[in-house]
């Protein structure tokens, strides 16, 4: 295994144990959660319940209420009717029971009545004890009587001819007692409502007037504009109570607490943050991991040009003393070549080391000399062709020693994956503000695998390769002249184009 799958692999045990860690986190918190959450949906159940048995308590009695002031008000036409038997002489001629007559009007022991004259002047009252708790005087009792009257609590005696007495009336003890308790369990429902408003959004709504009675909602949850999706969301979490106070159908409304909606969101968030945390510790420790592998290319081609130097100079001297020597002229000249040779490629790793310098100059003549150094050292079973696709000369800013290990690189690599038989097209093209150079080869092709891992360092599809090769091609081509390189395309058998991209 070589030393790229062997780190991937790692990386995948490593990243597939983390979002195991992670992931049970989250489970067990969200369990959590879910239990905070539905214990706190249980208690505005439970409040909502409670709600509901009181909102009863108040219909029952308002219902008690109402069946109370009808009696009250027959039992209060039977008196009128009595009173109008006494008062109207053409019914005494009926021969009524005149003792039953007054036994009705003194029946009526709780129920506070006033008579008038026709010219407004007190004539009777009964009851007013209820309704005062020391002796009234007769202007207290008169505007009593127009209280009632604005009421609409009034009956009119035809007396004589065109002469009527006024029969006024106001609630009874029992009554008043009744309206009390009514008025205290309504006020301790809106007490409690007013309790647990600060709890969870409540929505208390008048149907019959189609307004809201009261809300701790936001004032625009509350427009006119939001109102009937504010109700419908509130409708869509929880049934709402239904409320009858006797004038007309309430509608109250209620949501789960804001507590509860922070609980939902908190393994969102949570997932988010630790997300965030990752994908930072990621991208730092990729830089640093960068500048790291910066420094040893650097660091390791410094030495390396170093290295070089010594056995350079020593076989120079020897070159010079084979020529002043008696033998055969092609061995000085053959060694001269190799040191040129190495001389070169000390140079790049000079340069690599210590930073390139480009200078702009024509591209097409540096890839272009290059493959004709590589034509005289390539097996003539490799045919190469070289296209142009636009001006010349193309100016480009580059280092040519550089550019040309780079060619360099990838026409071996094309070699060895054509078996040292094949076809090796080379083609420069300019589109907009960039300069390609496509290498095409005949080869083997590769797998999406090793499409995705070819520039990795370590990674090589051969036996002694040391992966090195295109990782050196990535990083002068992206570290040095900000371009690209990448497979165009691959297919097995058939062959691979390559892509250098460099600024124009």
């Amino acid at each position: 295994m070589d030393l790229y799958s062997a780190k991937q692999r790692w990386k995948v045990v490593l990243i597939f144990v983390s979002l195991l860690i992670i992931g049970a986190s989250l489970f067990v918190s969200n369990q959590m959660i879910q239990k905070i959450a539905e214990r706190e949906r249980s208690k505005a159940k439970e409040w909502a319940g409670a709600l509901k048995k009181k909102v009863e308590l108040v219909e029952l009695n308002a219902r008690i209420f109402k069946s109370l002031r009808e009696r009250e008000r027959e039992k209060i036409e039977l008196v009128v009717e009595a009173q109008k038997t006494l008062l109207n002489p053409s019914d005494l001629s009926l021969n009524q029971d005149l003792a039953f007559t007054l036994n009705i009007i003194e029946s009526n022991k709780d129920i506070p009545v006033i008579l008038l004259n026709d010219d407004g002047t007190l004539a009777q009252f009964r009851n007013l004890d209820t309704l005062f708790n020391q002796e009234n005087s007769e202007g207290e009792i008169l505007a009593l009587a127009k209280k009632w009257k604005r009421e609409g609590h009034e009956f009119k005696i035809n007396v004589f001819g065109d002469m009527h007495m006024s029969f006024l009336f106001g609630e009874s003890r029992a009554y008043l007692s009744l309206q009390k308790q009514s008025d205290s369990l309504i006020t301790s429902f809106n007490q409690d409502l007013g309790n647990q408003s600060n709890l969870i959004p409540v929505l208390f709504y008048d149907v019959k007037e189609q307004k809201v009675i009261s809300s701790n909602l936001s004032k625009k949850e509350l427009r006119s504009t939001h109102l009937a999706k504010t109700i419908a969301n509130l409708k869509a979490q929880n049934e709402p109570i239904r409320i009858n106070f006797g004038e007309g159908e309430k509608v109250l409304y209620f949501s789960d607490s804001p507590e509860v909606k922070q609980l939902i969101w908190l393994p969102y968030i949570q997932f988010g943050v630790v997300g965030l945390i990752v994908i930072i510790g990621y991208l730092l420790f990729s830089t640093y991991r960068k500048a790291e592998q910066n420094q040893v290319w650097a660091g390791l081609a410094k030495e390396t040009a170093h290295q070089l130097g010594t056995p350079l100079s020593s076989l120079m001297a020897w070159v010079s003393y084979l020529e002043n020597e008696d033998v055969d002229p092609m061995v000085p000249r053959e060694m001269q070549k190799d040191l040129q040779r190495l001389e070169k490629i000390t140079d790049r790793f000079s340069k690599i080391g210590s930073g390139a310098k480009l200078v702009e100059e024509d591209f097409v003549f540096t890839i272009e000399n290059n493959l004709n150094y590589l034509k005289a050292r390539l097996s003539d079973k490799i045919d190469i062709e070289f296209t142009v696709e636009g001006q010349r000369p193309m100016i480009v800013l580059h280092n040519r020693s550089l550019m040309e290990w780079v060619v360099e690189n990838i026409c071996k690599n094309a070699v060895d994956a054509m078996g040292g038989v094949g076809k090796l097209q080379v083609k420069i093209k300019e589109v907009a503000e960039w300069v390609h150079v496509d290498i095409t080869d005949t080869g083997k092709g590769l797998t999406a695998k090793q499409i995705k891992s070819i520039f990795q360092p370590g990674y090589s599809t051969k036996k002694r390769g040391w992966g090195l090769g295109l990782t050196l091609v990535k990083r002068i081509v992206e570290e040095y002249h900000k371009g690209r390189v990448f497979v165009v395309a691959s297919e097995l058998e058939k062959g691979t184009t390559f892509r250098i991209s460099i600024p124009h």
